[in-house]
């Protein structure tokens, strides 16, 4: 909802208020009876609100049967969304998956508890429930214990961490973190939430960050599963825990899918889909005081590699218990595009999934570009001892770039980059050299 004044916003062609009325309703009424807004205005806006309603009517649109919410393939699909995107990011010594047959597990953290799947605004869903990491845990091992703790007092945390198998750290963020800031007018915030930007830090909580370094190194089977729907820095704390898996906000079968994970039940193959920096002067500067912010063209791995910085990790970086070879590489440039084309051996002993991945560089253009940038990627599903022949695609139109001077999109004849592999960092892609006969 980015209605913030009623007279604006009417006058500046919104039409319709949405999910709450706030700024419409009686007070876009009081506006038109003192002339602020016309009725035409009005009139006009509800005409495109009821064509767009004919529209759908005519189109046969009818109400959906809200008894299948939730149902078995609703479900199944929560899982495979959750199974497909959580991103394991550190592995030390292989210690997951762990082994189904461990006595006892600590689960720390508040969040370990929590049905967290973020924003309370205008994304907010409604589930009928929600499996936290703590149920998740409880689900897949009957003969387990599992205790928990909150880690407020960091030596029962300690001791407790000592006498167990495993810990699992689950920390990061909800809507009060980062949701959809409204107002802080409590009057005027229908989300019922704090939200808003991250601006002290883009790392965790302090006490977190704390309890981490603190209790982990009690135990060599650390683990740390983040929740949050953006990056996290990991620098202050990463080389005290063994392992770190990205979860994001994981949905209502989350807890579950978390736990599947864990014990190897399924094996993660998400990808980052956005860089760690080691320091957050990496990132582009933002004034949180401002009324004004620019924000240049450059961001993310593209800002990084044209000034030479070295990330945590790397965009779209994913490790997988097993392991994938990529070989044989071949690149073909045509009037349609650019077609790569690599073969994915599974080397280790899981079946997996991989996301291939395809980038183009422009290091000889006349025109400032990216040192590389993502053109493509396909997920494949490969056994052990298998090997697929992975074919991506780039059409020539994503390689042009717009001239303003003849507000038209032109094909630099140079030679071009193009890199196919499982991340963006370069020792992970496989190069070759294309140019264009056209």
């Amino acid at each position: 909802m980015g209605v913030t004044d009623t007279v604006e916003a009417a006058n500046g062609g919104q039409d319709m208020e949405m999910c709450g009325t706030i700024w419409f309703g009686d007070r876009l009424i009081k506006a038109v009876e003192d002339d602020f807004v016309s009725e035409d205005r009005i009139d006009d806006a509800a005409l495109r609100i009821i064509r767009t309603q004919l529209a759908f009517k005519s189109a046969g649109n009818e109400k959906l049967d809200e008894s299948i919410l939730a149902c078995e393939k609703h479900i199944a699909l929560a899982r495979k969304s959750a199974e497909e995107g959580i991103t394991l990011l550190k592995n030390e010594n292989n210690v997951l998956p762990l082994s189904k047959d461990i006595k006892k597990i600590l689960l720390v953290g508040k969040l370990g508890i929590k049905e967290n799947i973020g924003d309370h605004g205008s994304s907010r869903v409604y589930p009928p429930y929600v499996v936290t990491p703590a149920q998740g845990l409880k689900n897949k091992l009957e003969n387990t214990e599992v205790i928990y703790s909150d880690g407020a007092d960091l030596e029962i945390t300690k001791r407790m961490a000592k006498e167990s198998d495993a810990v699992i750290f689950v920390v990061g963020f909800d809507h009060d973190d980062e949701g959809e800031f409204i107002s802080e007018n409590e009057e005027d915030n229908y989300t019922g939430a704090k939200g808003g930007d991250r601006k002290v830090s883009l790392g965790l909580h302090p006490d977190e960050i704390t309890m981490i370094n603190t209790v982990a190194p009690e135990n060599d089977n650390s683990i740390v599963v983040l929740i949050g729907g953006n990056m996290i820095m990991m620098e202050e704390w990463k080389e005290n825990v063994s392992s770190i898996m990205m979860a994001y906000y994981p949905g209502m079968e989350g807890g579950n899918v978390i736990a599947d994970i864990i014990f190897g039940d399924v094996n993660p193959s998400g990808k980052l889909p956005y860089v760690v920096v080691k320091d957050e002067k990496d990132l582009p500067f933002v004034n949180w005081d401002t009324d004004v912010q620019h924000y240049d063209y450059y961001h993310g791995y593209t800002k990084l590699e044209k000034e030479g910085i070295i990330p945590a990790i790397p965009f779209g970086f994913g490790l997988s218990y097993t392991t994938f070879e990529y070989s044989n590489a071949d690149f073909h440039a045509d009037e349609t595009g650019i077609t790569a084309s690599v073969d994915v051996s599974n080397t280790g002993c899981y079946k997996g999934d991989e996301v291939v991945q395809l980038y183009v560089g422009f290091e000889d253009s006349s025109v400032d570009r990216p040192v590389k940038i993502l053109r493509g990627f396909e997920r494949v599903s490969i056994k052990p001892g298998e090997s697929k022949r992975v074919e991506l695609f780039c059409p020539i139109e994503e390689l042009k770039w717009y001239d303003p001077n003849q507000l038209t999109w032109k094909l630099e004849q140079i030679e071009y980059q193009v890199f196919i592999g499982s991340s963006s960092a370069d020792c992970d892609l496989i190069k070759g050299n294309l140019k264009f006969n056209i």
